[in-house]
C-alpha cells in the first residue's frame, strides 16, 4: 500500500521543486487549456491495434506527421509507378530504338528515366500534353495504366480525405468557448454553491450545449484499496435541467452543495489542506458544420475561491444586450459562512431543538413526572402512622396538583412538590386536613 501510494498518490499532488517553502504545484489531470496529461506506455504487442484503424491514427497526428506522411506517399508512389513504365520500355528494347521511326514502341517518346516519370505524371493528373502516349501494340502496358489509374484514386481518397478530416476538426472552435480562471464558493438562495463562469466568444451558437463536472480526487476504501484518480459527477443541475445550456451569453453554472455531494463537508479552512481537481466538460454541435465540439479545463483547490462572486458583465444598450468580456474573470467578495454545509446543519438542528415550545414543554413533563415518582418513593419512607395518615385521605400531592392545574394553568414545579413533601412530613399527625389544605394554598399563592 505505501508503493502505491508513492507511485501514484504523490505523483499525483505535486511535482516540481518547492518554491520559497509554500505549496508546490501538483501535477494537473486535465491542464486549462484541455490537454489530458495521460501517456500510454508499455503497450507490448497491442501496438498494431494502431495499424487496424489506420485512418484514425493518422487524423490524431499532429499536423507535421500528417504532411510529412501525404508527401512521402505521393513522391514514393510516383517513383515506383515511373520505374515500373521505364522497366517495360527497358524489357521490350524501347530505349535503344526509341528514334527509329520504322519503330512502334509500348510508349511513344520514352528515352530514359525522366521521360518515363514525365509520362507517368501526365497520365495520373490527366494533363494530356500529347506527346508520349501508349500504343496499341503494349499489353503489358494498358494493364500497368489500369493499375495506376485505380491505385491512384485510391491513394487520393486515402490521404486527401485524411487531411479534409484533419482541416474541418471542431477543436479550434473550442478555442472561442471561454472558461473562467478559477470557480467561486458563495450562497445563492440560501444555499452554499460552487459556481464557474462559461462564455462563447463567436455569434454562431453552440447547439444542444450540455456540460458536465467530474471531481477527480484519490482516496481509500473500506477495504483498504487506494484508488489515486477515483472520479466522482458533480450535479450541475441533471434533474431540473440547468446543464443543458442555451450559450448566447456568459453563463454562471452552479453545484449545488448539500447532502449528496462530495463537498458536503468542505469548509474554508479545510479548502487549504484539500487536494481535488473539477474537470469541466461542455459538449455542443457547431451550428455552421454540424460536427460535435468538446471544450474542456480544470479547477484545482488553489483556484476555487471561498467567499467570492463573480462581477456581472451584461449591461443593457440601445435596442441590444452588450458582454463586457474585459470584466469575464473578475471576482468580489461577499459575505460567505466559513464552516461547511455539515456543520452548519448540525448547529441549526441543535439550535432547532433547544428552542423548540414543543421540546421544552416535553422536558418539563418528564421533569414533573420524575418530581412526582420521587415523591412516591419518599412518601414510603415515612413512619406507619404518617403513611396511615395520608392514605385515609386523598393523596395530597395529587389533589394540590389539581387545584394548581386549574388555578394557573401550568404543571407543577419539583419546588412546590418538595415543599408539600416537607410539610407533610413535619406535620407529626397534629394538623388537620383543612390546615393543610390551607397551607398548600398559600403557598401556591406564593408560587
Amino acid at each position: 500500500m505505501a508503493a502505491v501510494r508513492r507511485k501514484f498518490g504523490d505523483e499525483y499532488q505535486a511535482v516540481g521543486p518547492a518554491a520559497g517553502g509554500g505549496r508546490r504545484e501538483r501535477q494537473r489531470f486535465v491542464d486549462k487549456n484541455g490537454r489530458c496529461n495521460v501517456q500510454h506506455g508499455n503497450l507490448g504487442g497491442e501496438s498494431s491495434r494502431y495499424l487496424s484503424d489506420l485512418f484514425t491514427t493518422l487524423v490524431d497526428l499532429k499536423w507535421r506527421w500528417n504532411l510529412l506522411i501525404f508527401l512521402l506517399t505521393y513522391t514514393v508512389a510516383w517513383l515506383v509507378m515511373a520505374s515500373m513504365w521505364w522497366g517495360i520500355a527497358y524489357l521490350r528494347g524501347d530505349l535503344h530504338r526509341a528514334h527509329d521511326d520504322t519503330y512502334s514502341p509500348c510508349v511513344a517518346n520514352v528515352y530514359n528515366f525522366p521521360s518515363a516519370f514525365l509520362f507517368f505524371i501526365e497520365t495520373e493528373a490527366t494533363i494530356g500534353y500529347g506527346h508520349r502516349y501508349i500504343t496499341e501494340r503494349c499489353p503489358e502496358g494498358i494493364v500497368l495504366f489500369l493499375f495506376q489509374s485505380l491505385l491512384g484514386s485510391i491513394v487520393d481518397a486515402f490521404l486527401i480525405g485524411c487531411m479534409f478530416i484533419k482541416m474541418s476538426q471542431p477543436k479550434k472552435r473550442a478555442e472561442t468557448l471561454m472558461f473562467s480562471r478559477a470557480a467561486v464558493v458563495s450562497q445563492r438562495d440560501g444555499k452554499l454553491c460552487l459556481m464557474f463562469r462559461v462564455g462563447n466568444l463567436r455569434n454562431s451558437h453552440m447547439v444542444s450545449a450540455q456540460i458536465r463536472c467530474k471531481l477527480i480526487k484519490s482516496r481509500q476504501t473500506p477495504e483498504g484499496e487506494f484508488l489515486p484518480l477515483d472520479q466522482c459527477e458533480l450535479d450541475v443541475g441533471f434533474g431540473t435541467g440547468a446543464d443543458q445550456l442555451f450559450l448566447v451569453s456568459p453563463l454562471t453554472i452552479c453545484h449545488e452543495i448539500n447532502s449528496k455531494s462530495p463537498f458536503f463537508c468542505l469548509s474554508q479552512r479545510s479548502l487549504r489542506s484539500e487536494q481535488f481537481e473539477i474537470v469541466v466538460i461542455l459538449e455542443g454541435i457547431v451550428e455552421t458544420t454540424g460536427m460535435t465540439c468538446q471544450a474542456r479545463t480544470s479547477y484545482t483547490e488553489d483556484e476555487v475561491l471561498w467567499g467570492h462572486r463573480f462581477l456581472p458583465v451584461m449591461s443593457l444598450e440601445d435596442g441590444f444586450f452588450r458582454v463586457d468580456y474585459s470584466q469575464f474573470h473578475a471576482t468580489f467578495e461577499v459575505p460567505t459562512p466559513p464552516y461547511s454545509v455539515k456543520e452548519q446543519e448540525e448547529n441549526l438542528s441543535l439550535s432547532s431543538s433547544w428552542n423548540s415550545p414543543v421540546d421544552n414543554k416535553t422536558r418539563k413533563e418528564k421533569v414533573c413526572s420524575l418530581d412526582c415518582i420521587d415523591i412516591a418513593e419518599e412518601k414510603n419512607k415515612l413512619p406507619f402512622k404518617l403513611q396511615k395518615i395520608s392514605s385515609r385521605k386523598e393523596d395530597l400531592p395529587k389533589r394540590v396538583l389539581r387545584m394548581s392545574s386549574s388555578n394557573t394553568g401550568k404543571t407543577c414545579s419539583t419546588g412546590d412538590l418538595l415543599n408539600i413533601q416537607e410539610m407533610s412530613s413535619i406535620s407529626n399527625g397534629e394538623d388537620s386536613d383543612d390546615r393543610i389544605q390551607l397551607k398548600a394554598l398559600r403557598m401556591n399563592a406564593e408560587a
